[in-house]
């Protein structure tokens, strides 16, 4: 975490989530429900819960203390613990963690983060679904060079791109809808998963949990086995991904010479402390670096699964910090390209212009597939590359030398070749699938 970098790279409000107040909240939370439901089962007596409900705030909890206990304890709940304790008094402090371990309240902390993380993200995404499906309905006729291998391929429109943006945002929303029920579970199974110190009534006290936290209760305690988090970083691991590629290609497009698509401009952002003239795509740039980031750290979540028995010995560890810090960087990716695309400056003329930088070579593909019916594919092929070296050779437009080949000529007349170098008309099913991405968001829309 750093005062100076965290509005770069990370959302505000996920910021504030993972702060440290925001972890001890957490757990705190934990002790005050574990409390009511033990209240709730007659393990302890009511007279404990007010108690230890008015000492559950992270703002009473000496911080600086706690850090250095917990740098002599191996983590933060034995301190917190301690402290939880001496601060709802000597009665109802007796009563503070009981039949519980550290894990229980550090894992059940971290899930109703989670849980408030994934509101946060469901938000974020609902916002760039809802642009990239205004980019895709605006731009369906907006033609550009498709790109494939970093060359001009055939033609494409903007909206195609955008659908396909869209397109993958929508099976991230899938992905955090289905995964909810699976990662927001209490954690209670005390010292060995067995909930042994609160005798027979050990499940009746985690699902009674359960429902003051409004989490699900798993059908028993997780503590060595870490799928579900993992799979929370690996989720938000391709979520990254997918607004690397957004980013890479807006970027892409920004470059002088290509000049199709720009950030938002504004004072003060996208300048360079040089260079007067210039507007860098920062937002692209930030994410870009949480996709690179991101990688490694869902690397670390799935190397921490190999836990040992019954309670792990480094690998829990090793999640503590790695988890939130996905989240912050993850969300500041998604508020980076809210913020690029929301603004999105597009140059429709550039891309119609620039669909003539290969002399009609976009096109060849097209002409090579209305002479293979006749000609044989590898036939037709073959005569239009070479119609292509030589047009590039000559510095002559395609056209003009397929219009000087015989044997392309005695095939297609010159109609064939107004309908064969028309832009619009080379984007085949493009359209359709427009449309089709547009109804699935429209359809999760409701």
């Amino acid at each position: 975490m750093s005062d100076l970098l965290d509005p770069l790279f990370a959302s505000a409000e996920m910021a504030e989530l993972f702060s440290d107040r925001g972890r001890l909240q957490g757990m705190l939370d934990f002790e005050v429900a574990l409390a009511r439901a033990e209240a709730k089962a007659g393990i302890i007596p009511e007279s404990a819960v007010v108690s230890i409900s008015v000492a559950g705030r992270a703002d009473l909890i000496d911080a600086v203390d706690l850090a250095q206990a917990a740098a002599r304890a191996g983590n933060l709940a034995i301190p917190l613990v301690r402290q939880l304790t001496d601060l709802a008094g000597t009665e109802a402090g007796r009563y503070v963690h009981w039949g519980a371990t550290s894990q229980d309240a550090i894992d059940t902390g971290l899930i109703l983060q989670l849980r408030a993380a994934l509101t946060l993200f469901e938000r974020d995404l609902d916002r760039l679904d809802d642009i990239l499906a205004e980019l895709a309905d605006q731009h369906r006729a907006t033609l550009m060079a498709g790109r494939t291998l970093m060359q001009q391929a055939q033609p494409v429109t903007l909206g195609l791109k955008a659908a396909g943006w869209l397109d993958a945002a929508l099976r991230h929303g899938t992905r955090m809808r289905e995964l909810r029920p699976r990662l927001l579970v209490v954690q209670l199974g005390g010292a060995a998963g067995t909930l042994a110190a609160l005798g027979g009534d050990g499940m009746k006290v985690a699902n009674l949990m359960a429902e003051e936290l409004g989490l699900g209760c798993p059908d028993l305690p997780w503590h060595g086995h870490r799928d579900r988090l993992a799979e929370l970083a690996t989720m938000l691991g391709l979520l990254t991904g997918t607004l690397g590629k957004i980013a890479r290609d807006v970027s892409l497009l920004m470059q002088t010479e290509v000049a199709e698509a720009f950030e938002p401009a504004a004072h003060g952002r996208g300048g360079s402390s040089t260079m007067p003239h210039k507007h860098n795509p920062v937002g692209c740039a930030v994410t870009l670096a949480a996709a690179t980031r991101v990688p490694g750290l869902v690397a670390t979540m799935l190397s921490a699964m190999v836990q040992e028995h019954e309670r792990g010995l480094g690998g829990w560890h090793a999640e503590w910090e790695t988890l939130p810090e996905i989240c912050r960087v993850a969300s500041g990716a998604l508020n980076q390209m809210i913020a690029v695309l929301s603004g999105l400056r597009v140059d429709a003329i550039r891309m119609h212009d620039n669909l003539d930088a290969t002399g009609g070579g976009v096109f060849a593909a097209a002409i090579a597939m209305a002479l293979a019916p006749t000609l044989g594919a590898r036939p037709a092929h073959d005569l239009v590359e070479q119609a292509c070296e030589q047009a590039a050779r000559q510095g002559r437009s395609l056209r003009r030398v397929l219009e000087a080949t015989p044997d392309i000529t005695a095939q297609l007349s010159a109609a064939d070749f107004d309908r064969l170098f028309d832009p619009a008309g080379a984007c085949g099913m493009a359209e359709a699938m427009i449309e089709r991405v547009l109804a699935s968001y429209r359809a999760r829309r409701g």
